[in-house]
């Protein structure tokens, strides 16, 4: 853990985040085609997801966001596991990455992951929302695992690629009062979010959580990114954290990526300087472009 809060240095300048998690196992030749995605390797192949964090870390990530993405109680109950042991891998998500960062050199954090509802689902219900559940129900699908997550060791929660207001006010009734830090981090098209809500009501959200250190937008289209962050920093003056996909499309029939990357670097001037403070990449965006970013922001 940095003896430094990530908050603190937030105020003072941009941080690097990593690239998509899937991306880098994906290229080291995991197959992530299971509905647990890159979770199932915390059964079968912790070391790879080790490898993966210190990759990223190497090239230039300040934060590693964990492996618990789809990490659930729900979804490794239906593999077999009991609530104790699936605890225990959300634990090891957490360690895993701090041992990546044990080591490089330098301030390095860790971001504990926390996936929204459709997530577990593993149908792409995070890039639509509105799972027809009430904020109760959200609420319980959400605290254990946070509870578990706020007692591993972590830096910061990463409450990301969240489609929908209603899931991100259950995730913030969870953790408002709790002194654990977050980010919370909207899956979004264009000025709203996934399930169709203005940007401007979806940040509102965040008001008066004492917990939140950054919000934005994450997932999404680079060319979204511009907006999000100007209309962020507006409505609450926090830091805005930024983490678009490589502007590439998945074609769930094919599984396969089409169209070409649109991550450009040139854009990533107008970002800081419209308030984005944590800043990296998702789906399609690996070390190398990590590598690339981190260059550009450090000059």
């Amino acid at each position: 853990m940095s003896e430094e809060r990530l908050s603190d240095v937030l105020a003072r300048r941009v941080v690097v985040v990593d690239g998509g998690l899937s991306t880098a196992l994906t290229a080291a030749g995991h197959d992530l085609s299971d509905s647990l995605w890159s979770a199932r390797l915390l059964l079968t192949d912790p070391a790879a997801i080790t490898a993966a964090h210190l990759a990223y870390y190497r090239a230039g990530a300040e934060v590693a966001i964990t492996s618990g993405y789809q990490a659930t109680f729900e979804g490794f109950a239906r593999r077999g596991l009991t609530a104790a042991e699936t605890a225990g891998l959300l634990r090891d998500s957490v360690a895993l990455a701090r041992r990546a960062a044990s080591e490089v050199d330098g301030p390095r954090w860790v971001a504990a992951s926390v996936g929204p509802y459709g997530a577990m689902l593993a149908d792409g219900s995070e890039y639509r929302g509105r799972y027809g559940l009430g904020r109760g129900a959200l609420e319980s699908f959400h605290r254990p695992r946070i509870e578990v997550l706020a007692e591993a060791g972590a830096d910061v929660l990463a409450v990301e690629t969240i489609p929908d207001v209603e899931e991100a006010e259950a995730v913030l009734r969870v953790v408002a009062g709790s002194g654990v830090p977050l980010w919370l981090s909207y899956s979004a098209r264009g000025t709203r979010t996934c399930a169709g809500q203005p940007l401007a009501e979806a940040f509102e959200a965040v008001r008066g959580v004492a917990e939140v250190v950054a919000v934005g937008v994450n997932c999404c289209d680079p060319a979204d990114v511009d907006g999000a962050v100007a209309t962020a920093r507006e409505v609450t003056g926090k830091p805005v954290v930024v983490y678009p996909n490589s502007g590439e499309s998945w074609d769930a029939t094919t599984r396969s990526w089409t169209g070409a990357p649109a991550f450009d670097l040139a854009r990533v001037a107008g970002w800081v300087a419209g308030g984005a403070r944590l800043v990296g990449g998702c789906c399609q965006v690996g070390p190398g472009t990590i590598r690339d970013l981190a260059a550009v922001l450090r000059g």
